[in-house]
């Protein structure tokens, strides 16, 4: 006789944060019910603390009542982590295979999915600048954090980090001094903002919207990690579906789209680097 698994029942904590999930679909529609629990409970508990809310339901009627305690809420939720040129040779790789390709376009599409405060948006802007085809690209670069994408609109970064992108540059194999691309004062860096005058940062949900544009390149780092499996293969159903014929799919070093329901319809070009092309 066979016997079923028994399954221990949720703990009143994450009882409490899926509610607070439904809750804030409900009334703000964003979804992040099907975020993985660990770093989600992490983010929330962290957020406790800085809200000064005894525990997880009291946030909960916080949130549904008061917009601007949401909005505090998002920030931890979507905690902005990212570096320009981040893992060097993603970007060397663009350069020496993804590039090449994207010379015989006559206009290029890109879609930054997930792009916190801009700096993958800059990274690629650069890069294309040196390779000659910024002028005839248009770059979509999406968050669901309207603070982010206010932050990536201005290009000021804190000068500290800056050191540190100019060393990732330098292996990604950038061709110029990094410091022509920015000017400093005040401990912060301004980017030149020609970078960006045909990049487009607008509001998008991997996890509710739809497809917007046929693009050539999609770049979506670091953001799949946070996702389920079945958000994940809604995520890569989205770019499946947006990417024109052949087009090109860059993930993060800790993603891959192996054992995913798209495994099959996508080649792998550069598996270290987590570069794929869509079958």
């Amino acid at each position: 006789m066979k016997t079923s698994a028994v399954h221990a029942p949720p703990s009143a904590t994450e009882i409490e944060l899926r509610l607070l999930m439904e809750a804030i679909y409900l009334r703000y529609s964003y979804d992040f019910r099907d975020y993985t629990g660990a770093s989600q409970k992490r983010r929330v508990m962290y957020a406790l603390t800085q809200l000064d809310v005894p525990n997880i339901s009291a946030l909960q009627e916080r949130v549904l009542r008061d917009p601007a305690v949401f909005s505090r809420l998002l920030q931890f939720l979507t905690i902005p982590v990212s570096e320009m040129f981040r893992d060097p040779g993603y970007f060397l790789a663009l350069r020496e295979q993804v590039v090449p390709v994207l010379h015989t376009y006559p206009s290029i599409k890109i879609w930054v999915a997930g792009c916190s405060t801009g700096e993958e948006a800059y990274s690629l802007a650069i890069l294309l600048r040196e390779e000659g085809l910024l002028k005839r690209t248009q770059i979509y670069a999406t968050d669901i954090n309207p603070a982010s994408l206010e932050k990536a609109r201005q290009g000021i970064f804190p000068l500290e980090a800056v050191r540190g992108y100019t060393a990732n540059y330098q292996r990604s194999g950038g061709r110029q001094a990094f410091s022509d691309y920015y000017t400093a004062a005040y401990e912060a860096a301004r980017f030149d903002s020609s970078l960006v005058q045909d990049v487009i940062f607008a509001d998008h949900s991997l996890a509710t919207d739809s497809v917007f544009a046929e693009t050539h390149l999609i770049s979506c780092r670091n953001v799949l990690i946070y996702f389920n499996r079945q958000l994940q293969d809604r995520a890569l159903g989205l770019f499946h579906e947006s990417l024109c014929h052949r087009g090109f799919l860059g993930l993060g070093s800790k993603e891959s789209i192996d054992f995913s329901s798209y495994a099959d319809r996508f080649d792998t070009l550069a598996r270290a680097e987590r570069i794929y092309r869509k079958i």
